[in-house]
């Protein structure tokens, strides 16, 4: 009920120590107020209680009470009414760069690289509320899965169908799949433009060349962070297909060219890192995540309604009532 009350001035309360004092300086002085006369008999006097004498420490009550009033009006009482208002600047851009190759089913991470980056991306993509996201896949060529879009419902959605299949030419085009990304954020206006690049091998496919692509990122205005997946030695990998259909595995040298992912870090500003565990990807994607902030301006309004008005009004009242029944009243007791 008094959660949005306050008091400007709550030192004046200090003064309500004065009231006590004024009572039982009042009670003391009272005898002396009222004339007295001592006789030896009241015999010959008509006893007779006048209600009006009994009343007469009203005037005092309504004195103290004046009193009072002005004590908590000089506190200043007021009630609080606060709102927001949240202003978004401009947000980032962020395209997210996914090797699908079928290397990225390796198990070095669990269930396999594919399923922890997805899982690792949809966190990323839900702390990111005030910013558009697209999605580009690439293993020989490269694709753009979703455009850039403020709806993460349709971004988690195309995250999460996103798999190997033979549709898309084996290999792994690096050059292809950051062009991709280069091509749907050259047209931002966005205050910051962002690639997150993520491979598990070589580029040995596609005839766009991933220095040029990083060189024309850098033109635009886009910073690529670039992440290499894969555990350090040997990793469970698909090396063939059986006759039904489903991967042979096998035991393969983890390669990633990892001086090229770092010259396109540097060339277009952003930073290279490398995940060798879920755990490290997660990492990486919270580094990321801390990097590249949206500034959100909070505007906040406040609106004080002062109470002190009425105090003031009520001590007049009450003062202007003692001087009333002191002079009509109670005149022939003072």
């Amino acid at each position: 009920m008094f959660e949005n009350f306050e008091f400007v001035n709550p030192n004046f309360f200090w003064l309500l120590l004065a009231l006590p004092v004024l009572v039982a300086w009042y009670l003391w002085k009272r005898n002396k107020q009222t004339a007295t006369l001592k006789i030896s008999s009241v015999k010959g006097f008509k006893s007779g209680k006048n209600w009006l004498a009994k009343l007469k420490p009203l005037l005092f009550v309504l004195r103290l009470l004046a009193l009072a009033a002005i004590i908590v009006a000089l506190a200043r009482p007021r009630t609080v009414d606060e709102s927001t208002r949240v202003k978004k600047t401009k947000g980032i851009d962020i395209v997210m760069a996914m090797d699908v190759s079928a290397s990225m089913l390796a198990r070095d991470l669990k269930p396999n690289r594919l399923e922890a980056l997805k899982t690792v991306a949809s966190r990323f993509i839900k702390a990111r509320p005030n910013d558009r996201i697209g999605l580009v896949e690439y293993a020989g060529e490269s694709f753009t899965k979703t455009p850039l879009t403020s709806d993460k419902t349709v971004v988690l959605s195309s995250l999460k169908d996103m798999k190997y299949n033979t549709v898309i030419e084996g290999g792994t085009a690096i050059g292809m799949g950051l062009g991709t990304a280069v091509n749907r954020l050259k047209e931002s206006r966005a205050k910051s433009k962002v690639i997150i690049l993520l491979t598990d091998g070589v580029n040995n496919s596609g005839f766009i060349d991933p220095k040029i692509a990083s060189e024309l990122a850098a033109e635009f205005g886009i910073k690529v962070y670039t992440i290499g997946l894969g555990s350090n030695g040997l990793a469970m990998s698909p090396i063939g297909l059986r006759p039904d259909g489903s991967f042979q595995y096998g035991s393969i040298q983890v390669e990633i060219d990892e001086e090229l992912l770092k010259e396109i870090a540097k060339t277009t500003g952003g930073q290279y890192f490398r995940a060798t565990s879920t755990t490290k990807l997660n990492e990486i994607y919270d580094e990321i995540n801390k990097l590249e902030k949206t500034d959100i301006e909070e505007f906040k309004y406040t609106n004080y309604e002062e109470m002190f008005r009425p105090l003031v009004l009520l001590a007049l009242g009450l003062l202007l009532l003692e001087l009333l029944l002191r002079y009509t009243v109670f005149r022939s007791f003072i």
